[in-house]
């Protein structure tokens, strides 16, 4: 029986550039699995470890939850001039594909091409090994008509997934991006985004203690309708939005809590300070966003730009609806008649999101959520990757 094992255990590599929060518990799981082998390759180097400044929050963060818990990883030297994951020349490695084949994978996952060493490991290992690819990229953001740099950018695209084997898809918009970039149906594989819902799901007095302490402290009532915006402060996010939401929502019960810290905080500080209604909160670390979603009566993600929008899957875990920008990739694969307002960022109806929040059926969002926890979850994609091997 142990021989038939060993004949069917699989050895899975993972390139990924760096450890992050919705990784980290995906790849516990997979390590998990009795017939895979997981080694996970971390790109960056180890100077992506501990605190780094990020410009757009505009101060140093340290995820507080463990991000490299359960699962095997190496960290590979990064020889760029300017390491990081914002530019394709910021993660170099010399040594990757070698040491990756002196591993001995039977599959090589590539999550995002956009780096020099990734991008080169497609190259390398397409035809020795099956190469499969993770990304969620959509045509969202593309501009409508011809141009000769969406054309040349078409091509050169094809060209990227000419390397890969299988694409692991994370929702509608980025399944329709891998067909329009060659891709073959039979090549793309359904693995929606997920998060731990199991981490946001949770809830005890002592967390309702915690909660109650801080509503308390911002200045929320029991009476208050909370809105919620969670996230970085710059134009990308769209958060200047919020300003001709608070002008056109004319309840006074309606609180909009603003968690967060980035370059446009001081200029919607400025224009926000006289509407007694809004809340501005400091950036709020990951082991306590689940709290905080649990604090909104709706989330508000008015994005410009958006690949998909995971604050979405981290409200609804948390038991929380929302009320997304159809410029999220997300939101045509989430939203439904009972969980969420899909709102039209260019041309909004505040009239009909009023009315919608009004009329909100708590009692059926609850009856129908466990759809969404079904659907989107990591044990989903755990047995994508297990049928695929």
């Amino acid at each position: 029986m142990f021989d038939r094992f060993i004949i069917f255990l699989k050895k899975l590599a993972i390139i990924s550039s760096h450890p992050i929060q919705y990784n980290a518990p995906l790849f516990a799981l997979l390590a998990k699995e009795p017939i895979i082998e997981l080694m996970v390759f971390y790109t960056w180097g180890e100077a992506a470890l501990g605190p780094k400044y990020d410009p757009d929050f505009g101060k140093e963060i340290e995820w507080d939850i463990p991000l490299l818990a359960g699962y095997k990883y190496t960290f590979l030297k990064n020889t760029s001039n300017e390491p990081g994951s914002h530019h394709f020349k910021g993660i170099i490695n010399p040594s990757l594909n070698q040491e990756i084949e002196a591993w001995g994978p039977d599959i090589v996952w590539v999550w995002g091409w956009a780096f020099n060493s990734h991008l080169k490991a497609m190259r390398y290992f397409k035809g020795k090994v099956p190469v499969w690819f993770r990304g969620d990229s959509t045509l969202l953001d593309e501009p409508k008509g011809f141009s000769l740099k969406k054309s040349l950018r078409r091509i050169f695209l094809k060209w990227v997934y000419k390397h890969i084997d299988k694409a692991f898809y994370v929702g509608t918009h980025n399944k329709n991006y891998y067909l329009v970039h060659g891709l073959r149906s039979n090549q793309l594989v359904e693995a929606p985004h997920a998060i731990d819902n199991d981490r946001f799901a949770i809830d005890n007095e002592l967390l309702q203690q915690e909660r109650n302490q801080f509503k308390a402290k911002i200045g929320i009532n029991e009476s208050d309708m909370v809105l919620l915006y969670a996230g970085k402060l710059e134009p990308r996010k769209n958060p200047l939005f919020l300003e001709d939401l608070t002008k056109n929502l004319k309840s006074a019960h309606i609180k909009l809590l603003v968690a967060g810290n980035g370059p446009l905080k001081a200029d919607m500080v400025s224009k926000l300070k006289n509407d007694n209604r809004v809340l501005f909160s400091d950036f709020i670390n990951q082991k306590w966003m689940p709290n905080l979603y649990k604090i909104a009566d709706f989330l508000i993600l008015p994005s410009k730009s958006e690949t998909w929008g995971l604050a979405l899957n981290e409200a609804l875990a948390s038991g929380t609806p929302i009320i997304v920008s159809n410029k999220c990739g997300g939101a045509i694969d989430i939203i439904n008649s009972s969980n969420g307002f899909l709102l039209n960022i260019d041309n909004p109806d505040f009239k009909a999101l009023e009315s919608w929040i009004e009329r909100f059926d708590k009692e059926e969002f609850k009856k129908k959520i466990d759809y969404f926890f079904e659907k989107f979850c990591y044990d989903n994609i755990v047995q994508q990757v297990i049928c695929n091997i």
